[in-house]
């Protein structure tokens, strides 16, 4: 890997560009790693309150209507971002998509089950549950690194 620094005072903001043949492991890495420097917190409203939510502490995100809701141990909270927009600042190491409405954190999954039609009911430390649908399964599978063979 060759890596170019390019210094001048005349820049007004730092630009990270990366030249690639094909995205692989290591491309990604550098990705969510520049991702997580960007993504400190997040300001979410309860009632009145405004909030600094970190996201490790965030459980998930779901829509409700049409506003995205992020879970805490303390609280639900109404965030001004989009699902699609937090997808995008969030770390994929940590932050996986389970369905149209759902971006869970993976270390606040604790457990899955397989339903009949394909889908996957995700529980959550907490004790709250969300559906993976089928779209999704094989991501999240691939997250949480099921899809490997078994030796034996």
């Amino acid at each position: 890997m060759k890596v170019s620094l390019d210094i001048d005072p005349d820049y007004e903001q730092t630009k990270v560009t990366i030249h690639c043949k094909e995205m692989d492991e290591s491309i990604q890495d550098i990705l969510d790693f520049l991702k997580k420097q960007e993504t400190e917190f997040i300001v979410g409203k309860s009632g009145e309150m405004q909030h600094i939510l970190k996201p490790k502490e965030i459980h998930f995100f779901h829509t409700e209507e049409d506003t995205v809701v992020a879970v805490t141990a303390n609280g639900s909270y109404k965030l001004k971002e989009k699902l699609y927009e937090l997808e995008q600042v969030l770390p994929s190491t940590h932050f996986v998509r389970l369905s149209k409405s759902v971006i869970a954190n993976l270390h606040e999954l604790s457990h899955f089950e397989a339903s009949f039609n394909g889908t996957l009911c995700v529980h959550f430390k907490s004790g709250a549950k969300e559906y993976v649908t089928r779209t999704y399964v094989g991501k999240i599978k691939e997250s949480l690194q099921m899809n490997r063979r078994k030796n034996g």
